[in-house]
């Protein structure tokens, strides 16, 4: 089960990163090479800025690709096949939003100020950027989460942590009260998920599982006879419990990833049309 689907994740990666014999690598690549020769290539008076021939040429191509960029949310929702698939779709959206460093970099001309242009800069940096990184986060992460969950469900992980705070219950029982409480402090104390910065913790210093295990094994330096086999079973149990939550966390952890990066993707995307329309409205207004 998992080496099937660790092996499935790289293909379709594969398949959409080299879509069509990476042929939006290849326009992208063709786009900036063009705006580069047409950049140097050109004489802008005093300096070369946005307000130039190529300028306008670069800003217009700029804007008509975040533009379209920004339809991959609805394009997500049309099943289609073929030239315009959504893996050619995605394909596209990676290769020309990278594009936009160069293209909307020399549609500036290297002049950069407190204004709304420069702001409509940095908000598309901001979008290529996070989008990088879950860009990054979709050809790794899916393979660390097959991987960690080795063939289990998060389901049947949540059922192996519940049947092991079963079975600490039932060792706890032969206990001393003292212990006991233990045992009912790590069973209390041992939270998956929760806020937004505790998902990403896969060891939280509050777990109660990992406090518990600690105070047993220092419990079993100065034990009597009769009570050596009824801590090590407690202790073992424990072991397997701080295992099965490390796993539960490390996947909770790994979907936080994927999915943190559009918290930031989306609504930046909006703000940057929101800026575009304020810089072009303002280039036409002062023309």
């Amino acid at each position: 089960m998992a080496s099937r689907s660790t092996a499935s994740g790289p293909r379709s990666q594969q398949n959409f990163m080299s879509h069509r014999g990476y042929l939006y690598f290849k326009i992208a690549f063709a786009l900036c090479l063009l705006a580069v020769i047409a950049y140097f290539a050109s004489d802008p008076t005093p300096v070369a800025n946005g307000g130039t021939v190529v300028g306008y040429a670069l800003g217009t191509i700029s804007l008509l690709i975040i533009v379209w960029l920004s339809f991959l949310g609805v394009r997500k929702r049309l099943m289609t096949s073929g030239k315009w698939s959504l893996r050619g779709w995605t394909s596209a959206h990676v290769y020309l939003g990278l594009s936009l460093i160069i293209l909307a970099t020399l549609h500036t001309g290297f002049q950069f100020g407190w204004n709304i242009h420069t702001l409509a800069y940095v908000l598309m940096m901001l979008v290529i950027l996070s989008g990088a990184w879950g860009l990054y986060a979709y050809l790794s992460l899916p393979i660390k989460m097959a991987q960690n969950r080795d063939s289990m469900t998060e389901q049947e992980m949540l059922v192996e942590l519940d049947a092991l705070d079963k079975n600490l219950g039932k060792a706890a029982l032969p206990l001393r009260k003292e212990w006991v409480d233990i045992v009912e402090m790590t069973i209390r104390q041992s939270k998956i998920g929760g806020s937004i910065l505790s998902r990403f913790r896969r060891n939280p210093s509050s777990c109660g599982t990992a406090k518990g295990l600690a105070a047993f094994k220092r419990i079993q330096t100065n034990l009597s006879d009769k009570d050596v086999d009824l801590v090590a079973d407690v202790v073992a149990i424990l072991e397997r419990k701080k295992a099965i939550l490390y796993r539960i966390r490390s996947h909770i952890r790994y979907r936080a990833l994927l999915e943190v990066w559009l918290s930031i993707h989306i609504p930046v995307t909006f703000a940057l049309i929101l800026a575009l329309v304020a810089h072009v409205f303002s280039v036409f207004y002062y023309w």
